[in-house]
Order: structure tokens, then C-alpha cells, then sequence
């Protein structure tokens, strides 16, 4: 099979001279795209004159990751997409693995390798770490990272894994199933984007596989860092368009209870001088409401299956219980 690895870039000249050259070298297997999302710095022309093997797509205008890759991918002709952040450092033969779980397995379609932090190398980095997977009230967490404690990577979690969701860091999809799910949902913009779509596809019984013998290292926050409160806005608000989507049940009363678990995180914001995240979460909320309408006739449109997440809330096993590690849950 074919595989295409596509950076998807706006304004990130810096990055893309700091970390392309890795990824030239260490792919050769693939054909690499920068998917340009209207740039207006030099960083397309950069890429043309240093390394004109690259493919350069190039979108009209800069409507975030979910519809910047949703249009550059149509021109994409490969079999396998690989969805790779402009921050990532890949190491020698990290696709090997990968093209090897898809040629042998065709009930996986997505996978994840190992993400490490790019500035302390020892450690899992909190965007996927060792793959992710979510609670009933659709809060993501991974293992090698829950909320803010991050674990050393020990190998601990040096193996192959079917998992719920794969970062959106590095994203391996099948292209006939990213064609199938119709790519990610236009109006996330950017955060969780891939959640829901490893949530689609798990509902209609495509695999989600963490292969740890493939490893990055993801800089992080290097587009939209964690101290901003768009950042915040993006994950709350993208976060109750997913589980309103495609969880099963009862979802008005999950909706309720996610509501009530976002006010708790709003009141630790405001008395630890965090203001402006607050308001971050009123913001997600109010446009949550707006759009529940349109979420629930899309909701109508999307098989559902049980049993996708952990039978507890992360927040009570995390913050009550004090289990921190995945492998203590």
C-alpha cells in the first residue's frame, strides 16, 4: 500500500525548517505533502526551494485543522493518510511498523504511535501518549497521561493495543475509510476533531490501534498553547459535540451531568485566578446550546454502539480515588 504523510501548516515556517528534515529523511516509504492553509508568511515558498520533492496543496483559506485537511485530502491519492502535526520529530523506521499492522490486519483502520515530549524526551507527551480512551461523560484521557500527570516512558507501554482514539498528532487513516466516515466534522475547527471521528468509526466496527514500536516526539502547543483560553473554549465546547453525537443512552442526562462536571472545572478556574477560562467555559457552553439542535439531528444520522468507554468518570477515579496512572485505573 501506499502511504502519503501530510503536514498541515499556516504560518509555520520555523517549525517546518526545524522538524522537515527529519521527516524527509525518515520516510521514505511515503510521498510527503505540506497542506498549506493560506499562509501569509514564506513558509510555502520555503518549502518549494529547499525541498521541491515535497507536494504542496494549497487551501483557499485558513478554516482550522478539521476543514484544512478535509479539503487538502481530496487531492491526496494514497492509500494510507498519515496526519502529522509541523511540531513532530519522527525517528528512523517509525513507519515500518504502521504499513505492517495495515497490510496485515484489514479490520484496522486508524493507529497511533508512541508520542513522546519532544522537550523532555523521556516522557510521554499529553496530546495521545500511548494511545487514548474516554469515560462516560466523553473526557479523553491516555495511557501515559491522565488530565496534567504525565508518566516517564519506561516501556511500559511497548506493545500493540486496540485503542478508542489515536492523536491527532500523528493519525494513521485508511483513505477509504476517511472517505467512508466523510473526514472530520467541518465545524470543530480544531481540538478533539479526531475523537469524534475514532468515535465513528468505532461505532461502525473499524478498529483504533496504539503500535508502540512506532515512535515521535510532538513539541505540543505549539500552534495554540495550553495557557490560552481559545484552547480551553475548543476542547470544552468540541468535547459536548462529541458526546452529544455519538454516545448511546440516555443523552440528555449524560449532557446534564457532563454540564454539571464542566461548572466544577469553571469554579477551579475562577479560584485559582484563572478568570479568562471561566469565561472560556461560558463561552463553549453557550455555543453548545446554540447548536444542540443541529448536534441532535446529526446524532439522528450516526449508528451508536455501547460499551465505548470506561464504566466510571475519570474525573471521580483521578481527582477522589487519586489513581493517576493508567495502569492503576
Amino acid at each position: 500500500m501506499k502511504i502519503a504523510v501530510v503536514i498541515l501548516n499556516w504560518n509555520g515556517k520555523e517549525l517546518l525548517k526545524k522538524f522537515l528534515p527529519s521527516v524527509t529523511v525518515h520516510s521514505k516509504e511515503a510521498t510527503v505533502y505540506v497542506a498549506d492553509n493560506a499562509s501569509t508568511d514564506d513558509s510555502v515558498d520555503f518549502v518549494k526551494l529547499n525541498y521541491p520533492e515535497i507536494k504542496i496543496i494549497q487551501n483557499s483559506q485558513n478554516e482550522g485543522f478539521a476543514k484544512g485537511y478535509n479539503d487538502a485530502l481530496i487531492q491526496v491519492k494514497e492509500d494510507i493518510f498519515c496526519l502529522i502535526n509541523s511540531d513532530v520529530e519522527v525517528t528512523e523506521n517509525w513507519l515500518t511498523p504502521i504499513l505492517s499492522e495495515f497490510n496485515k490486519n484489514e479490520k484496522t483502520a486508524i493507529i497511533q504511535p508512541k508520542v513522546l515530549d519532544y522537550k523532555n524526551k523521556e516522557y510521554f507527551e499529553y496530546a495521545g501518549a500511548a494511545g487514548g480512551f474516554i469515560d462516560k461523560f466523553a473526557f479523553p484521557y491516555c495511557r501515559g497521561r491522565i488530565f496534567d500527570t504525565i508518566e516517564k516512558d519506561e516501556q511500559q507501554y511497548n506493545d500493540q493495543k486496540t485503542i478508542f482514539w489515536a492523536s491527532g498528532a500523528c493519525f494513521f487513516i485508511r483513505k477509504d475509510v476517511f472517505q467512508t466516515l466523510n473526514g472530520f466534522d467541518d465545524s470543530f475547527f480544531a481540538h478533539m476533531e479526531e475523537i469524534d471521528l475514532c468515535w465513528r468509526a468505532f461505532n461502525l466496527n473499524y478498529q483504533t490501534k496504539y503500535i508502540g514500536d512506532s515512535t515521535i516526539f510532538h513539541v505540543g502547543g505549539a500552534t495554540l498553547h495550553n495557557s490560552n483560553p481559545k484552547k480551553t473554549y475548543l476542547n470544552f465546547r468540541n468535547s459536548l459535540y462529541t458526546l452529544t453525537k455519538n454516545a448511546s443512552g440516555n443523552i440528555f442526562l449524560l449532557i446534564l451531568s457532563r454540564l454539571l462536571l464542566d461548572g466544577i472545572a469553571g469554579i477551579k478556574f475562577l479560584v485559582t485566578f484563572k478568570l479568562v477560562h471561566t469565561i472560556a467555559i461560558i463561552k463553549a457552553h453557550l455555543s453548545f446550546y446554540t447548536n444542540l439542535s443541529r448536534l441532535l439531528k446529526v446524532r439522528k444520522t450516526i449508528t451508536k454502539k455501547k460499551n465505548y468507554f470506561s464504566k466510571t468518570s475519570i474525573v471521580w477515579t483521578y481527582f477522589i480515588s487519586k489513581k493517576k496512572k493508567f495502569n492503576s485505573l
